[in-house]
This record gives structure tokens, C-alpha cells and sequence, in this order.
């Protein structure tokens, strides 16, 4: 397992905890692997989820650290995002 997704497990774990999203999200983080949070849960995995986000390790580290904003960096190209855009909304506020 990357040091990366140990990682976004540790701080999306820290950032999500009790907070309800509405549904469930997909960090797909290229080369690296993805995670998936539904509720609680979060996990290494591939499962389908209501909204995906997509990111290089390096930006998607950036988005944990706080140094990227969610926002600027789907206007950006930074951030990819399909599906339930209100999760992702939901998701940005806590990240």
C-alpha cells in the first residue's frame, strides 16, 4: 500500500469523522490506487460510489495538506469530479 493512500485514510478519517455526506465518494488518485468513504468507512477500494473524485498524487496530497483549494482546482483541471456534484460540494466544506 502507497505511502499516499495510508495517508488520505489518515487525514480523511480525521476530516470526516460524524460528518454526513449524503452519499458515498471515490478518491481515484492516479498510479497510486483509490479510496472509498461511505459514512465512516473509509477504505482502500474500488467500489462504485454516488460522486468520484480524480487527482495526480501530488495534487490530491496538496488537498489534504490544504495548499489546494477544492474549488480552484476543478476550474483548474486539477480535480476531476462525476456524479453527485451536491456530495462533492459537501465534501469540498470538509477538506
Amino acid at each position: 500500500m502507497s505511502d499516499i493512500l495510508n495517508e488520505a485514510i489518515e487525514g480523511l478519517t480525521e476530516r470526516l469523522a460524524g460528518k454526513n455526506l449524503g452519499g458515498s465518494v471515490r478518491f481515484d488518485i492516479k498510479n497510486e490506487g483509490s479510496i472509498h468513504v461511505d459514512g465512516d468507512n473509509i477504505r482502500i477500494a474500488e467500489d462504485d460510489a454516488d460522486c468520484t473524485l480524480g487527482a495526480s498524487g501530488k495534487n490530491f496530497r496538496k488537498l489534504l495538506d490544504g495548499k489546494l483549494n477544492p474549488t480552484l482546482a476543478v476550474m483548474s483541471g486539477k480535480l476531476s469530479i462525476g456524479g453527485d456534484m451536491t456530495i462533492a460540494v459537501k465534501l469540498a466544506a470538509n477538506l
